[in-house]
C-alpha cells in the first residue's frame, strides 16, 4: 500500500523548491551567470529533481511493483502500471540524467542549456505531480 501521506508531504516538498525556484528565476542570461543566482538555480533544480525520484521510489515501493535495478526502472514501472505516461517517463529520465551532470559533474555544465531549461521545462514538474495526484488516487480506491 502506498504511504498517501508520504507521497503528499515529498510533493508539498517540491512545490516548495519550485516555488522557491521561481522567486529567484532570472530574467535574462547575464543575471543567471551571477555565480550566486546561477549555483542557487542549480541547486533548486538539483533537489526539486530528487524529489521528483523520491516520489516515485515511494510509488513502486508502496505498490509493490518490483525492485528497480537502477532509476530508470522506477519510471519504467509506473509506465508500465500505466500510472505515468509515456511522455513524462521520458521527461523523468531527462530530468534525471540532468541531475547526475549537476551532482556528478560528468561534464561541464552548460550555462546556457540551464537557463533555457529553467525557463522552458519547469511545467514538466507541474505536469509530474498532475499525473502522480492522478495515480495516486487510482490506487487509494
Amino acid at each position: 500500500m502506498v504511504d498517501r501521506e508520504r507521497v503528499l508531504a515529498k510533493i508539498d516538498q517540491l512545490n516548495r523548491y519550485l516555488n522557491e525556484l521561481r522567486q529567484i528565476l532570472p530574467n535574462n542570461f547575464e543575471d543567471y551567470r551571477k555565480i550566486e543566482k546561477r549555483r542557487a538555480c542549480e541547486r533548486l533544480l538539483q533537489v526539486s529533481i530528487q524529489c521528483v525520484i523520491d516520489i516515485c521510489g515511494l510509488m513502486v515501493t508502496g505498490l509493490r511493483l518490483g525492485l528497480p535495478a537502477e532509476e530508470d526502472d522506477l519510471f519504467e514501472k509506473l509506465e508500465q502500471a500505466r500510472l505515468l505516461s509515456s511522455p513524462m517517463k521520458t521527461s523523468l529520465r531527462n530530468m534525471r540524467g540532468f541531475r547526475n551532470i549537476l551532482v556528478h559533474e560528468y561534464g561541464d555544465v552548460d550555462d546556457p542549456m540551464v537557463y533555457e531549461l529553467l525557463h522552458s521545462r519547469i511545467r514538466d514538474f507541474e505536469d509530474f505531480e498532475r499525473e502522480i495526484l492522478g495515480a495516486l488516487n487510482t490506487v487509494s480506491r
